[in-house]
């Protein structure tokens, strides 16, 4: 992976280059910018892309610093995916990291680094909950799939192998189900399409009416920044 460095007020961007990447793209995210670069650019190409996306990525990085930087609680309680009611969080002095009390709706956190903590409840509730939801999916739309994992990928919503092995990151329980639903729809449109063709978007399109909206909406999501703690 290399890096690439475009102006004093930007961190170095990580460069990566993808043999399926079709187009420059650019990802902004509190810890760090990512560039992927298809196989086929040249260094003036990648240049030239970044000199003309500079003003734009110096605004980008700079907000997100600052939503960042803002003193911000530790939250009262948690809303995760497909559960009616938020947990409220309790921390206290307890063996176990966390714990789900789900007939009170607590989450119960070791007071001992909370960020890690709830890092934690929410990958084992992905873990719980996602599979069986692709799962429900999968039948609703009539594309199968091999095997689930969950993850905790920094750049992905999700992705699909060769062998139709499908991963999904478990941020995605921070997020109303339509998102939930549009991310599993596309990655289970790529078991027929093993590429982002007009015939792939067409798929998506017939499982997923707003998958425009959609995808907009993931790209401008942003996680609350105790999930982005390095523990």
């Amino acid at each position: 992976m290399a890096t690439v460095s475009l102006e004093t007020l930007l961190p170095e961007i990580k460069m990566v280059r993808h043999a399926r990447a079709r187009n420059l793209r650019l990802r902004v995210e509190p810890t760090g910018i990512r560039l992927t670069v298809p196989a086929f650019c040249s260094k003036r190409q990648i240049q030239q892309f970044l000199n003309q996306s500079e003003q734009w990525l110096i605004d980008t990085w700079s907000k997100q610093q600052q939503q960042l930087n803002q003193t911000t609680t530790f939250p009262d309680e948690l809303r995760l995916f497909r559960h009616s009611q938020p947990f409220k969080i309790i921390q206290q002095q307890q063996r176990h990291i966390f714990k789900f009390d789900w007939e009170q709706q607590l989450l119960l956190i070791r007071n001992e680094q909370p960020e890690g903590a709830l890092q934690a409840a929410v990958l084992a509730y992905a873990k719980q909950f996602l599979p069986e939801y692709l799962a429900q999916v999968s039948q609703d739309v009539g594309l199968p799939f091999q095997q689930c994992s969950i993850r905790k990928p920094k750049t992905r919503w999700g992705s699909c192998s060769s062998k139709h092995d499908i991963m999904l990151n478990a941020a995605l329980v921070l997020m109303p189900e339509h998102n939930v639903r549009a991310v599993c729809v596309h990655e289970l449109a790529h078991t027929k399409h093993f590429d982002h063709s007009a015939a792939f978007w067409n798929e998506v399109a017939k499982h997923d009416e707003n998958y425009l909206e959609h995808r907009r909406q993931l790209k401008q999501m942003q996680l609350p920044s105790w999930y982005y703690k390095k523990i």
